[in-house]
């Protein structure tokens, strides 16, 4: 197979990271289909030639969600590359958590993951070449922030690797989750209460990881050169 015409799928696309891993993508010529809900415009403003196309959904949705790829199976298996990026933030503390602020945050941060991961998974067998790599945050080291429960909970069940897995590294598929730090991007910026010099200080590196740093972590994973690396939980945090 040659390795210039491969596909990754990109979840949560339209987020800053999602940005510049749809950039890295291209620029090392991969056809990029790139997921998004509301946010399209971030991704329309990259410049491509025709290497990429879009892919909408409202992850909330489940139940709809599970349909979708039931119904389009050949349209998940054709990729050889799986990037989870998607990300739902709602402030919930342990004291105040509603049940449906859980479950809004593991459809979009797990379960839909979950589900296009066992469908990716039937190509890349058939195909004997595979790369997945899920997100996962630095916060869930620590139990999370006070007032994010239930993202830090959904985000921490990434680092969960089923025993399936085990017998799909044999076949060239690699499984990853990167455990992000704190990084550079604008919802750090519209938190009007977040305290970002205070945040920094607890980073050994000194500083936020900025968003190409993140992406070519991710594309290292993905890449041909990525021969050994499975089935871990890797931190990219600046020493936290």
């Amino acid at each position: 197979m040659m390795y210039k015409s491969k596909k990754v799928l990109i979840l949560g696309a339209s987020s800053d990271i999602g940005v510049s891993t749809i950039k890295v993508f291209l620029k090392n010529n991969w056809q990029v289909t790139a997921h998004y809900y509301l946010n399209k415009k971030a991704i329309k403003k990259i410049k491509h030639d025709s290497k990429i196309e879009y892919f909408q959904f409202d992850l909330k949705n489940i139940l709809k969600f599970e349909k979708y790829v039931l119904k389009n199976k050949s349209f998940f298996s054709k990729f050889d590359a799986f990037v989870n990026l998607s990300g739902y933030l709602k402030s919930s503390t342990f004291q105040n958590f509603k049940l449906r602020d859980l479950t809004d945050h593991m459809n979009v941060n797990f379960y839909s993951g979950l589900l296009i991961t066992r469908e990716v998974l039937k190509g890349m067998e058939k195909r004997n070449w595979g790369r997945i790599v899920l997100s996962s945050s630095i916060g869930t080291k620590f139990g999370g922030s006070a007032d994010s429960l239930a993202y830090s909970l959904s985000k921490f069940i990434n680092e969960f690797f089923p025993s399936y897995y085990k017998k799909l590294y044999s076949k060239n598929i690699t499984i990853n989750t990167l455990k992000i730090g704190a990084t550079d991007t604008k919802l750090h910026k519209r938190l009007k209460n977040k305290n970002m010099k205070k945040r920094v200080s607890l980073i050994p590196l000194g500083r936020l990881a900025k968003t190409d740093e993140v992406a070519n972590y991710i594309y290292k994973l993905c890449g041909k050169d990525n021969s050994l690396l499975t089935g871990s939980v890797i931190n990219i945090s600046g020493g936290e």
